[in-house]
């Protein structure tokens, strides 16, 4: 599958980690966006549900056991370069996620694994579709 310069979207997932008022963030290792903020995910693969692709992906990154709730979202994100031809096109699925054991460390795609604060979220260095997503979310994150 090509991410860099696409023939077509690619469909990716993410998930929605909160406990005790916090959400759970990512720093971001690799492109796009790498050294931001955003949440956990990853893509899914072939013959995989979203759901499961979310399980996946959160043990992956987190090393946390969970199951997927509800969906929350579904986010675009697409980056052009200089000539204003798409160079990454995601259509990014979101899900409530509980955890079901297991303390989160960072892994695979993941540089770093922060509890943050609701309050302080945009305060941080964030990828530009999930302070998208945050904004247009945050009520139904804080009261899920």
């Amino acid at each position: 599958m090509k991410r860099l310069y696409p023939d077509h979207p690619v469909v990716g997932v993410g998930a929605i980690i909160v406990s005790e008022g916090k959400i759970l963030l990512e720093k971001r290792k690799n492109e796009p966006s790498r050294g931001k903020w955003s949440i956990p995910g990853g893509l899914v693969e072939l013959g995989e549900s979203v759901e499961q692709a979310v399980i996946r992906e959160v043990k992956e990154e987190t090393g946390l056991d969970v199951e997927a709730l509800c969906l929350v979202d579904v986010v675009d994100n697409v980056n052009f370069d200089a000539r204003g031809k798409v160079k990454y096109h995601y259509v990014i699925v979101d899900y409530f996620i509980n955890v079901w054991r297991g303390l989160p460390e960072a892994a695979s795609d993941a540089d770093e694994l922060m509890w943050v604060p609701f309050s302080e979220v945009e305060e941080h260095d964030l990828t530009k579709s999930f302070r998208d997503f945050f904004q247009r979310n945050r009520r139904k994150l804080e009261n899920p």
